[in-house]
């Protein structure tokens, strides 16, 4: 597949609170990019309204990190589709993986959680070395074409989630910023969205 490489300018929103440190783009490692440095912005609220302006995920094709293919017959396979957009060179986005990973791993079968990580081609093995380390097991696409191209144009901050229904519709609201309280947010929004599509709300499982 020939996909788009998802490497992006973006600016990083961070919680207003100072739970997380700002994006500066450096870690201990840092991938190597021509891109300008990550700024900060104040975030880690939803924000009302903003998800189905993004786009959405009706048509189109991705290759993950492990190199498989995804696409919208895998969001058609779930009720709920939650969908992190997170950047090696985002400092909160790193910070918040091991908390998006336990969410993941405490949902249903009928919603999943899927990460697109903006710079990783070029990066691959440093991606995989924080989502390893966060215990992070579902999908992470790393290029893409089509509707999931399209949303990556219109995204503004990193991290960013979004949530999409079974026909690639997005629902709710999307969730801007590192969340002191990841699961908390996320849950509540899950439910919001699946009430939204008249599915039943669901419980994390301990």
């Amino acid at each position: 597949m020939k996909g788009k490489n998802f490497f992006a300018l973006l600016l990083c929103a961070t919680l207003a609170a100072g739970a997380l440190s700002g994006c500066s783009g450096e870690k201990d490692s840092p991938p190597s990019s021509d891109a300008p440095a990550v700024q900060s912005e104040e975030g880690g609220q939803p924000a009302a309204g903003t998800a189905a302006q993004l786009g959405s995920l009706k048509s189109f094709s991705a290759a993950t990190l492990d190199g498989d293919s995804f696409t919208q017959d895998d969001i058609a396979a779930n009720d709920l589709t939650v969908i992190n957009f997170w950047a090696l060179t985002c400092g909160p986005c790193i910070v918040e993986m091991p908390d998006l990973a336990e969410f993941s791993n405490a949902l249903p079968d009928n919603v999943q959680v899927v990460t697109v990580c903006l710079d990783a081609m070029g990066n691959e093995d440093v991606a995989r070395s924080v989502l390893d380390e966060a215990g992070f097991a579902g999908a992470t696409l790393v290029s893409g074409d089509g509707d999931l191209a399209a949303l990556v144009e219109n995204l503004m901050y990193t991290p960013t989630t979004v949530f999409a229904n079974s026909e690639g519709r997005l629902v709710g609201d999307a969730i801007i910023g590192g969340q002191a309280d990841l699961s908390g947010t996320y849950l509540a929004a899950v439910n919001a969205a699946l009430k939204a599509e008249g599915k039943a709300e669901v419980s994390l499982e301990q």
